[in-house]
């Protein structure tokens, strides 16, 4: 059999070795898959679908993932925490190009992290026959492999409590590691200072993070700050951050129907 190759591009990849910034848009209500393509219409780079504070299932998940796939707009699917290394597999074999594992404390949990989403040698993971990644082709063994370990398997670590900060760099020292993603709300308020990003406390780990992925070579993310130009710019025109969340669909929502229909008051005074 001859070699096959996808074409589908890891946008994460691509965008951050250029040095620009991957913008990914959140999923965590809407399970119609369309909203993939307003979200590819409006220029974000990659998905990131939230299993973790959802009720999405991993159906919609894969029906998600798959228009991201068709869209050019790369799909990252972030699971429950200690959900399990199977859970972690089916999200991969339902067509994510990555996970976004929550709450990585030490060493031992970004290993474990890379460990699931690898195939050997890099890591443990169950081989499987057609992958979305390859289009449900068949797909020789080395080929299967290498290209899912290099381009379609990004291991998201995020980084949100005082232990996690306290072993930052050791986190970011493990081989296969691609981000360490700031969960701004859970170590905030993990360190005294909910919703208080301007504080020395918050602000100070945040640079931890950045040097630490500036020593190690690793994508420094943002997820949990959203439309606060001044923080966006101190984190990615000072910080160097490579990968945002920019905003959530939920969020989106609230805030365009808040001002359609205050727009509607303002005119008409009722």
């Amino acid at each position: 059999m001859g070699s096959i190759s996808t074409s589908y591009t890891n946008n994460l990849l691509q965008k951050t070795a250029k040095g620009q910034i991957c913008k990914a848009f959140g999923i965590r209500l809407v399970t119609n898959p369309q909203v993939v393509q307003l979200a590819s219409n409006c220029g974000y780079d990659a998905l990131f679908i939230d299993l973790e504070h959802s009720t999405l299932s991993l159906h919609e998940a894969s029906l998600l993932c798959m228009a991201g796939l068709g869209s050019g707009i790369t799909p990252f699917v972030r699971v429950p925490y200690q959900c399990g290394d199977g859970f972690v597999q089916r999200v991969l074999d339902g067509g994510a190009m990555g996970v976004i594992f929550p709450h990585i404390h030490n060493k031992d949990d970004a290993i474990s992290a890379v460990s699931i989403c690898k195939y050997p040698p890099t890591g443990k993971r169950s081989m499987t026959g057609q992958l979305p990644y390859f289009r449900l082709q068949p797909t020789p063994a080395d080929i299967f492999t290498s290209e899912n370990n290099s381009n379609a398997s990004s291991v998201f670590v995020m980084i949100e409590t005082r232990e996690s900060i306290d072993n930052v760099e050791e986190i970011a020292a493990v081989d296969g590691i691609d981000v360490l993603l700031i969960g701004s709300n859970d170590l905030a308020t993990e360190l005294g200072v909910p919703a208080q990003f301007k504080s020395s406390e918050f602000q100070s780990a945040v640079k931890a993070v950045s040097r630490a992925c500036k020593k190690y070579g690793k994508i420094f993310g943002l997820a949990g700050i959203y439309e606060n130009e001044e923080l966006h710019d101190w984190a990615l025109n000072k910080l160097g951050a490579g990968f945002v969340l920019v905003q959530q669909d939920s969020g989106i929502l609230a805030r365009a129907g808040k001002d359609c229909a205050s727009a509607i008051t303002a005119l008409t005074g009722r």
